[in-house]
């Protein structure tokens, strides 16, 4: 995939961090170029003797450290001695700060003229936005994600993790990689630029274009999909939710049928798709009485025999315990540095062969020699 290629990351805290990690989750080598001070997601709690910080430890795997002081000339020196052997360099300062350090990518291509620039900004590089913080929360009120989730009429909510900084980590990787490939072939490098907020906007998709072919404004409705009925959460005996996702005609007559009432699929009310997203009050009530009548166990057992699309709701920790990721490698114990402890690790979502296992996040500066 990315073996061979280097990717020199001066990216801080998360969303940059994020799509540093996923290139060396490709097989690239990621240097880390720190700050003498460090990232400041080395300090966010809970930090201790003991235990590093969660927050940095999950997005930095396999990476190398160096640290240096761009704004010192033999550390900008150093840096430009690491470009000249670098493919891609990533960074999200303020969008006047890679000027400012000869970190844009005019001055670094008279360096190395294949090198890939992967810029991630806030809002914009222009106009009255280009000064403006940026941070996850603002983000995902600004392009409309918060308006859209949570309960129906109820407070606007933030999704469960930063996703506005993880969805942009994601696309700037993404976008890197596509240069790494425009340089591989034509020896002329690239600047990609990802602002979070385009990012966000982007994920929007059949939201936003109902809405801008004249459809109603998107609002939150909780679990329930805008689109297709059934798609919810239906609470069982013992208190426990389950996901139900029977999209497809065939999919949901082996509901009606699980579940003891066949004649709901010949009700008119919904027989079809376009009925059942028309009558979804009513059949959400016909469906939270049925589903209310049995333990979670039973009805998951019941379902799975019927091959109903159907989940029980996970916390965190059952999510991690669960079978698939064990199955799927999505939880590792990565030997920590010094003592050798082992450290549960989420692992690689890409799987391929020849894929690297990750080491422990690398301590400030270890590589700087």
């Amino acid at each position: 995939m990315l073996q061979g290629k280097v990717i020199l990351d001066l990216t801080w805290v998360l969303g940059g961090p994020f799509a540093g990690q996923l290139l060396a989750q490709l097989g690239a080598e990621v240097i880390k170029v720190e700050p003498v001070s460090g990232d400041y997601a080395r300090s966010v709690p809970p930090v201790s003797e003991t235990q590093d910080s969660p927050f940095f430890l999950s997005v930095n795997r396999g990476k190398r450290s160096v640290a240096l002081d761009l704004k010192h000339p033999l550390g900008r020196q150093a840096f430009q001695d690491l470009v000249r052997e670098a493919d891609a360099v990533i960074y999200g300062f303020a969008s006047d700060v890679p000027a400012r350090l000869g970190l844009d990518h005019a001055t670094l291509a008279a360096i190395n003229p294949r090198i890939v620039v992967g810029q991630l900004i806030g809002l914009d590089d222009r106009g009255p936005y280009a000064g403006a913080p940026a941070f996850d929360l603002m983000l995902q009120a600004m392009s409309g994600l918060m308006s859209i989730t949570g309960e129906g009429g109820g407070k606007p909510v933030r999704v469960g993790y930063q996703v506005a900084d993880l969805a942009g980590g994601l696309y700037l990787a993404l976008g890197v990689a596509a240069g790494l490939a425009q340089a591989q072939a034509s020896g002329a490098g690239e600047a990609v630029q990802v602002s979070l907020f385009d990012a966000q906007m982007a994920m929007l998709t059949w939201q936003a274009q109902g809405y801008l072919q004249g459809g109603p404004v998107p609002r939150a409705a909780g679990a329930r999909h805008g689109m297709i009925a059934p798609s919810d959460i239906y609470r069982s005996s013992d208190g426990r939710w389950i996901a139900l996702a029977p999209t497809g005609d065939a999919f949901w007559q082996a509901l009606c049928a699980a579940i003891g009432l066949p004649g709901l699929a010949e009700d008119p009310r919904y027989a079809t798709p376009a009925a059942r997203v028309a009558n979804v009050d009513t059949l959400t009530e016909a469906l939270s009485g049925a589903i209310g009548a049995r333990s979670a166990q039973e009805w998951l057992d019941i379902f799975e025999a019927r091959r109903v699309p159907a989940a029980l709701v996970l916390g965190v920790d059952e999510a991690l315990a669960h079978p698939l990721a064990a199955s799927r490698g999505m939880v590792e114990a990565v030997a920590r540095p010094g003592d050798g402890e082992p450290v549960r690790m989420l692992g690689n979502p890409f799987k391929f062969a020849g894929q690297p296992r990750l080491d422990y996040p690398p301590a400030l500066g270890q590589d700087t020699a």
